[in-house]
């Protein structure tokens, strides 16, 4: 009961910790950016430099890949120089592969920026969440640890809108600009990040209690619950109040071999939570739609370049006004709902598009309505994605570890986020030929389907549980069921 106590007196709204959490998410939005534009900007490369589908497939796939080698280090990163100079770091290499992609004389100057930016996004997607976890209290961390996933879509569809607008220009002109004026918000950033608090969770950990005591009492409601938030995090880590320091083991020595090697059965849990979360957001085919959809639009029917940029725009609207909605869902209906409508949604979506794309496959003849169904499908399933499984990812696999091991347990997951995006991403094209455009999306529908029973049978709901709370959601169903109605 003592922290359904402490719930109450966290139900105001904190704007400190809220203006935190924006800030910090700004880096999502040059992340998001990065993701959108490609999907225009690459019809404007292959007419200019003239690359093959294999070549387009790399450039847009590699960005993965290298954000898989950023969110691998940006775990040990963070746990050694700090969330915010993570955040800082995030920002430079986002503008370093922005300024290279602008120049992109040819592919080989190309690749080597979206390689650089890639690295970016491996440590922009890992850092967000994990700060905005740990600056938020328990009521309000469903909504500011979403934040990040939110501004990841509002970049998307500033990707998009560049397209539309950039791509009226010359044909050398427009694709560089497209990718290159992304260097300049990330200058921005790294500026104004150096006016953010540190996160007080991290400054425990290296034993700067008055410091974390400072932030604490900033982004909290009261003196009390700034205390009583300090004790709980002091009491996660271990710290040794007879010498003032922290054990060496939670500082990221043994983090690892604490992870994987020999983990407790509630950390074994939480893995497999957090890896089964990320595998089954991209296995479930958002990145085909996303980074693919002028694609599918064409053959649907959407012919000129104008007119698929401005359909792909309206997939990005669709993604913010479904992520504008979750945001509000998370901390009233909970991750487990949440999951269970969105996964059922899509599959309903993918399902959908699958018959109809099949239709305008095997039909002669101009299908309208399966052309108009086909559009109607991917909209839907960006909507369900949208208001479920693409924020509650984050927020759920950043929330659930232990403080010691939240960075480099994220990582993991950030990592297989990223592998599997790179596997869809840079697959696609190659699959929709091998089993048709309709064929890959039933294949999309059958995954979501094992995802939902993933979600069921393995992710308990987390919904108002303090972060120093977690383990006991995981030690047993039973015990969870009654930590989430006490709190």
């Amino acid at each position: 009961m003592e922290q359904g106590g402490r719930e109450d007196q966290t139900t105001t709204f904190n704007k400190y910790a809220f203006a935190c959490a924006i800030v910090a998410s700004m880096v999502s939005i040059i992340s998001g950016y990065d993701t959108g534009v490609m999907s225009g900007a690459i019809i404007f490369i292959k007419d200019d430099i003239g690359i093959s589908d294999t070549q387009q497939e790399v450039l847009a796939g590699i960005l993965n890949l290298c954000a898989l080698v950023g969110s691998l280090a940006a775990g040990r990163t963070s746990d050694y120089i700090g969330r915010r100079y993570t955040i800082l770091l995030a920002s430079v290499l986002f503008m370093l592969g922005a300024i290279l992609m602008g120049y992109g004389p040819n592919y080989a100057i190309l690749m080597v920026g979206r390689c650089v930016g890639g690295v970016g996004v491996g440590f922009a997607l890992m850092i967000a969440p994990v700060y905005s976890a740990e600056i938020s209290s328990a009521s309000s961390r469903g909504f500011l640890t979403s934040l990040p996933e939110l501004c990841i879509g509002i970049g998307i569809l500033l990707g998009y809108v560049s397209n539309f607008f950039l791509g009226k220009l010359t044909l050398k002109l427009g694709w560089r600009l497209m990718l290159g004026v992304a260097a300049l918000p990330s200058l921005a950033l790294a500026l104004v990040i150096m006016a953010m608090p540190e996160s007080p969770r991290w400054l425990v950990m290296q034993g700067r209690l008055e410091g974390a005591r400072k932030v604490l009492l900033k982004v909290s409601n009261s003196t009390k619950e700034a205390e009583l938030r300090l004790s709980e995090i002091k009491v996660a880590v271990g710290f040794d109040e007879t010498c003032g320091k922290v054990p060496e083991k939670s500082q990221g020595e043994g983090v690892w071999k604490e992870l994987l090697v020999r983990p407790t059965p509630e950390v074994r849990w939480m893995v497999i939570a957090a890896v089964g979360i990320h595998f089954f957001e991209h296995a479930t085919g958002i990145e085909a739609v996303m980074l693919y959809s002028p694609r599918i639009f064409k053959k649907a029917g959407v012919r000129s370049k104008d007119k698929l940029l401005l359909a792909t725009v309206g997939i990005g609207l669709t993604k913010i006004i479904f992520l504008l909605m979750a945001l509000f869902l998370l901390d009233k209906v909970g991750r487990r709902r949440l999951l269970q409508i969105s996964t059922g949604g899509m599959i309903c979506g993918l399902t959908l598009l699958g018959f109809s794309l099949t239709m305008v496959d095997q039909s002669s003849e101009k299908v309208l309505w399966a052309l108009s169904l086909s559009i109607v499908a991917t909209y839907a399933y960006v909507a369900f994605f949208n208001i479920g499984l693409g924020p509650v990812t984050w927020v759920y696999s950043t929330e659930i570890f232990p403080l010691k091991l939240r960075a480099q347990g994220a990582s993991i997951g950030v990592a297989v986020n990223r592998t599997m995006n790179a596997v869809v991403s840079m697959s696609f094209i190659s699959i929709s030929k091998a089993f048709t455009i309709g064929g890959s999306f039933f294949m999309f529908a059958g995954v979501s389907v094992l995802a939902w029973l993933f979600f069921y049978f393995f992710l308990p709901e987390t919904k108002g549980v303090p972060l120093e709370d977690m383990q006991l959601v995981f030690s047993k169903k039973s015990c969870a069921k009654n930590l989430v109605t006490k709190t």
